[in-house]
């Protein structure tokens, strides 16, 4: 099975190249700033704003750091806060949507009435009121950092994919695998999480890793308007708010890390149009 899943996946040309290009990401944002000797918070005032060179291969900023080593180490940031919040995003989708799906009756209507709830909600509001409120809790250890972005992005973004196990277990509850296991003996939570889980795991796999380029998106969109993570930690989204003043003395401040999230956003999504290929059952090569 791995095997076939492998190969439909290669035919999807696309997804291989942006494979590749996922890959080529991860590798800089783990290994460049451990071999690239520029230091990513502090440089020469004299370097400010040096345009692209051998040198400096995207750049300076308006403090004369090294804009490909604050790339890549932002990266990490950004990619962490992606993963981290899909893995919050889909363990409570996942939860609820199994519960839901499974149990019916009153806990599937008002887990799925809380579900309608939850997407009524003004997300962008609520992300920067959230975000605000842990900015002036004060706390040394989640104040400006990654933790509690990570915590309000994954908190609010489970509901597509609640409603994606739901009628995933709504489909297999009613199987022949399922009755022969209830005939076996076999207890609720160990049909649930045995049986009709594994079955349920492609769309989630898929899911799953499109939530990590909207938890990306997310992340920058906050950091630009100032509600993310802080300076002088950088992520791309927080060097697209600094950039905003140097529009017009450097624009390669603003033009890369805007290419690396456009770049990984697209990749990622099209990593996940071609799993979605390669895991569809009735799939027709």
């Amino acid at each position: 099975m791995l095997a076939l899943m492998w190969r439909r996946f290669t035919k999807h040309k696309p997804a291989m190249l942006s494979l590749l290009i996922l890959a080529i990401i991860v590798i800089g944002c783990v290994l460049a700033p451990l071999v690239v000797g520029y230091d990513p918070y502090n440089a020469p005032v004299e370097l400010r704003r040096q345009p692209p060179s051998l040198a400096h291969l995207f750049g300076t900023d308006e403090l004369g750091r090294d804009l490909l080593m604050r790339i890549w180490v932002g990266g990490r940031v950004s990619l962490v806060i992606g993963v981290a919040a899909m893995v919050i995003s889909i363990s409570i989708g996942t939860l609820v949507g199994a519960l839901a799906g499974f149990y019916g009756g009153w806990l599937d209507n008002g887990l799925m009435r809380f579900n309608d709830f939850m997407l009524a909600l003004p997300h962008l509001f609520i992300l920067l009121l959230a975000a605000q409120l842990l900015r002036t809790l004060n706390v040394p250890e989640i104040s400006g950092g990654p933790l509690p972005i990570i915590v309000i992005i994954g908190a609010l973004s489970w509901m597509g994919a609640a409603r994606l196990v739901r009628g995933q277990f709504l489909s297999l509850k009613a199987k022949e695998f399922v009755e022969a296991a209830r005939v076996a003996g076999a207890q609720n939570h160990r049909i649930m999480w045995r049986h009709i889980l594994p079955n349920a795991a492609s769309p989630i796999i898929v899911a799953a890793t499109l939530r990590v380029g909207n938890a990306i998106m997310t992340e920058s969109t906050l950091s630009f308007l100032g509600f993310g993570i802080q300076p002088p930690m950088p992520t791309w989204g927080n060097m697209l708010k600094n950039a905003q003043s140097q529009m017009t003395l450097a624009p390669w401040v603003a033009i890369f890390p805007g290419l690396f999230i456009f770049a990984a956003v697209v990749a990622i999504n099209y990593v996940g149009d071609g799993l979605r290929d390669a895991l569809d059952p009735q799939h027709v090569e």
